[in-house]
């Protein structure tokens, strides 16, 4: 236990020998006895040496200044059950923030003792409604109920996670009765589903896009003139009308309008290959001079962004050499380590990606992209939009936020880092038998609340395999959604929703007026699944080994705990 508090009993004692000893009253005896009492015996000189409770020890970690570029300034557990955290500057989405599943809570004994890797990867510890039982890499993951959880126990004493790339084989399954749920059914699937009384399909707001990224350190997109060739080139409307969803959208912006000033500023480019072969002219190519062969990867990942990867893939490979002549050669690559390479910039030519929402406000999308700290996919980054993207950011009211983003959104439609494609609609489909079923618009479905009568066991079945369970360090939807079932953030979103809940381990919080400092009070009495008490130094290093990159646990699977970047910006202490 991390609590060293005097046993009721020994109070008792300590409080009966004082009482005698100074002959201040009756004694136990005394009390529950008519008879005489007894001659006293000789009071000690001195009250016996008893241990003094433990002060608890909270940690603290601050940055020197704000000069490191970072927007964490210190995070401190004030004493046990107290959280504070001090920013570099205001950050009105510090709650959407802190609910994210990176940002789950483990014991630090239990960070302490993986050394940051190792167990840690694939058998988190949580406070969650399910805990990890056993995972069979390449075939499943098994996590049981969690009778010890502080919340409303899960409905299904097992939970079972499978996956299957074909989104065809995971709707077999369904069909047959081996899962209850899938994600992502295929966009040429819908009306067989809704055709289907045992079945039930709910459709999931699109808060995503897919978008074709392009590298600037490498040529020939070094050349902004290439780039805004290359965004008029593509028929995106076409790719959506015959590869997406119902619910789908061509994208005007990177982030989708629902979201405030997701779609301030101008729209677009529209499709014009007239204009597209004119700029490839004057950034120098022609008869006499080429295009080179480009590249463009990818991974064979559904996602609702991306329904159908090879053929969307093989749709633009088309769309160029018919537009522009520009041969591409299409590079499928294993999913993890093209999210690595992506992430880090290292692919050369073009690369079809996405994003969908972890928290609905346009920092999650800009910022988790195109913020100074965030840039590496594209290469080199722009003042223009970085710098915009900072002031906007420091703002809680959208309409003062307004013409920071309408200013960045332009600025990326001059620069052209990628393409937007794509809002793409998507669903998941489940027996209709299945109570609590929900589809949330940030793909984070709880499977506590889900349970089918009379049976003891809940399938799910998603697009692939998670690539570890340390989430702090992964960006794959496959993996976030696995660690939501088993650790916990400060606050949670609502189930099936995008507000922001005091359900998560902390049970309240305030912030300052500037909204630089926010104070988290922690439920008290929550234990992890290894019997360990919550408390705030539990929350303080799960934090601070993603902050602090020369701290030895700051190491997770690769290393490179991108979404710290995307929500607080740069590491602490990063190698120059």
């Amino acid at each position: 236990m991390k609590r060293n508090l005097f046993s009721l009993m020994s109070l008792l004692v300590l409080a009966s020998m004082i009482l005698a000893a100074c002959g201040g009253g009756p004694t136990a005896t005394q009390v529950a006895t008519d008879e005489p009492a007894a001659p006293p015996t000789e009071a000690p000189t001195t009250a016996p040496a008893t241990e003094a409770p433990v002060a608890y020890e909270g940690m603290k970690v601050e940055a020197p200044s704000c000069d490191y570029g970072g927007g964490m300034k210190s995070i401190e557990a004030v004493d046990e059950f107290t959280v504070k955290i001090t920013l570099c500057a205001p950050d009105p989405a510090v709650p959407a923030k802190v609910a994210f599943s990176s940002l789950g809570i483990q014991p630090s004994e239990y960070l302490e003792s993986t050394g940051g890797t190792g167990d840690l990867l694939e058998k988190p510890i949580g406070t969650g409604p399910y805990k990890l039982e056993s995972w069979e890499r390449g075939n499943q993951i098994v996590f049981t109920r969690n009778d010890a959880y502080w919340g409303e126990p899960a409905k299904s004493s097992t939970l079972v996670f499978r996956w299957g790339s074909e989104s065809a084989q995971r709707l077999l399954e369904l069909q047959s009765g081996t899962v209850d749920a899938i994600d992502n059914v295929g966009p040429d699937d819908f009306a067989t589903v809704q055709g289907d009384s045992s079945l039930n399909l709910m459709p999931r707001p699109a808060l995503n896009v897919m978008y074709i990224g392009m590298t600037n350190t490498f040529a020939p997109f070094d050349n902004e003139l290439v780039r805004q060739a290359f965004a008029q080139a593509i028929d995106r409307q076409r790719i959506v009308d015959n590869f997406y969803p119902t619910g789908s959208e061509v994208a005007s912006h990177f982030t989708p309008c629902s979201i405030p000033n997701g779609c301030a500023g101008e729209a677009w480019y529209d499709f014009n290959v007239d204009a597209a072969k004119a700029l490839l002219e004057q950034a120098g190519y022609g008869a006499s001079n080429p295009f080179p062969t480009v590249k463009l990867s990818y991974r064979n990942v559904v996602r609702g962004y991306l329904p159908d990867p090879v053929i969307v893939a093989q749709d633009i490979q088309a769309q160029l050499k018919e537009n522009l002549g520009v041969t591409v050669e299409i590079n499928e690559m294993e999913s993890g380590a093209f999210l690595d390479a992506a992430n880090s910039g290292q692919l050369d030519g073009m690369h079809l990606l996405g994003w969908g929402a972890d928290f609905p406000d346009v920092v999650n999308f800009l910022d988790a992209h195109f913020s100074a700290a965030a840039f590496d996919q594209f290469g080199t980054s722009f003042d223009d939009i970085t710098d915009n993207l900072t002031q906007g950011g420091q703002l809680a009211a959208e309409a003062d936020r307004e013409p920071f983003y309408e200013a960045a959104n332009n600025a990326i439609k001059t620069h052209v880092p990628m393409i937007p494609v794509a809002h793409g609609g998507s669903a998941i489909a489940y027996k209709a038998s299945v109570e609590g079923a929900h589809a949330s618009p940030l793909s984070t479905e709880i499977f506590a609340v889900m349970g089918v009568p009379g049976q003891d066991t809940f399938v799910w079945m998603q697009n692939a395999e998670p690539i570890s369970l340390y989430c702090a360090d992964e960006t794959d939807g496959e993996s976030l959604r696995a660690c939501e079932q088993v650790t916990e953030p400060l606050l949670a979103y609502e189930i099936g929703g995008t507000a922001t809940e005091t359900s998560g381990l902390a049970e309240s919080y305030t912030a300052s007026d500037d909204l630089t400092v926010w104070t988290f009070t922690l439920r008290q009495g929550v234990t992890f699944h290894d019997g360990s008490t919550l408390d705030a130094n539990d929350v303080v290093l799960s934090y601070v080994v993603q902050w602090d990159a020369s701290h030895p646990l700051h190491k997770g699977n690769t290393g490179a705990f991108e979404y710290w970047t995307y929500l607080f910006g740069s590491f602490l202490n990063a190698p120059q």
